[in-house]
């Protein structure tokens, strides 16, 4: 129960896959019988996503990931605007890919700010229209939080750059929520939004970024024409087709069975002394974070994975690194080092969560006798 971190490979993105490997292995840059067959296939994932987005075709470029369409939409868009201002606006509990990215850009010479969210893990439009002046080049929030799954407020990001009258484009990372909640970057007004084909059941490898039309940003990479030479190179055809064919099984009915699950977890945790809960609800209800006070995360997550229970403490990004959300809520460091996240996707069962609050419990008492001992 670890689907935020990735998810298993849905069927029709295998046999796509297979297919695209086997029989039209072709460059989509050739002119011959090949290379338009797998272009073709290439179009169909393209209008796929566009569709499930309400957007134009034209403005969906593949990527090789999330975190590469977020370095794109970070630095491609400030760098394309630098004569227009010096001013980064995100939060404080972005993914790794934007807060390195912005980081990165402060050693240039930028000003970054960072919004925190309140104990409740959300960001208020106050926060964003008195961060947000004329200076501001790009805005950058994501849709969904990867280890609270708090929702952050996008719409109101592009209120306050219309109210302050900012040359700001808007970024939203939607990694974490394309696929599970309706995201419609017209109607929440984003310039640039960024989403990755291994969250929905489709393979690792790729993503996609959609560039909103007359939106200029600056290239990272170059060397071709692929992609509007916005991201240049022989497209992951086989990747690429897989990630289409896992977007055409996307589901969005299975969300009340996601939200039954979501209660069903947080009533088994509530049963539990010392447990304390650090997911909101009315957030994305695909995860739950909560604290078991007296075990490190790390030991816990040892002995989950040695019964064949597989959960996290954050972002899989971070490589067991203290979690930089966590902090930024203000959370103590006993709540935070004891933090676990539970991620569902389409087929998580009851049983599931049934079988994980089993072992914890057995884990919680084999843990205490070990370190009584000591």
């Amino acid at each position: 129960m670890d689907n935020s971190a990735t998810t298993c490979v849905c069927d029709g993105a295998i046999e796509k896959m297979a297919c695209m490997l086997k029989e039209k292995y072709g460059n989509p840059s050739s002119l011959h019988q090949k290379g338009i067959e797998a272009e073709k296939e290439m179009t169909r994932a393209r209008e796929a996503i566009a569709k499930v987005l309400s957007v134009d075709k034209g403005e969906i470029y593949f990527t090789s990931g999330g975190t590469e369409a977020n370095n794109l939409a970070v630095f491609g868009t400030v760098r394309a605007r630098k004569r227009t201002g010096d001013k980064i606006v995100t939060t404080a509990v972005e993914h790794a890919s934007v807060l390195e990215a912005v980081a990165a850009l402060e050693k240039e010479g930028f000003e970054a700010v960072y919004l925190r969210p309140g104990r409740d893990g959300t960001i208020t439009p106050q926060q964003l229209t008195e961060a947000i002046d004329s200076r501001t080049v790009l805005v950058s929030m994501m849709l969904a939080n990867n280890e609270t799954g708090a929702l952050y407020p996008v719409e109101a990001a592009r209120k306050a750059i219309i109210r302050n009258s900012s040359p700001a484009l808007l970024h939203c990372d939607a990694v974490q929520a394309f696929g599970k909640i309706p995201v419609k970057p017209r109607r929440m007004g984003v310039d640039l939004l960024t989403v990755s084909a291994h969250k929905i059941h489709g393979p690792k490898g790729t993503g996609a970024i959609y560039i909103k039309h007359g939106a200029r940003i600056a290239p990272c990479l170059f060397g071709g024409e692929q992609e509007g030479r916005i991201r240049p190179g022989t497209q992951a055809v086989p990747l690429i087709a897989g990630f289409g064919a896992a977007v055409e099984e996307i589901d969005l009915s299975c969300m009340q069975r996601i939200e039954e699950l979501y209660r069903y977890c947080k009533e088994k945790a509530a049963l539990l002394t010392n447990v304390v809960v650090n997911s909101q609800d009315g957030g994305l209800p695909y995860i739950f974070n909560f604290s078991v006070l007296g075990f490190r995360s790390e030991t816990m997550l040892h002995y989950l994975a040695a019964n064949g229970v597989f959960v996290s403490s954050g972002s899989a990004c971070a490589k067991g690194k203290k979690s930089h959300v966590l902090t930024a809520l203000g959370l103590d460091r006993q709540r935070s080092d004891s933090a676990l996240r539970v991620s569902f996707s389409r087929y998580t069962t009851k049983e599931e969560i049934d079988r994980f609050f089993e072992v914890l419990q057995e884990g919680r008492k084999v843990l205490a006798k070990s370190q009584a001992v000591r």
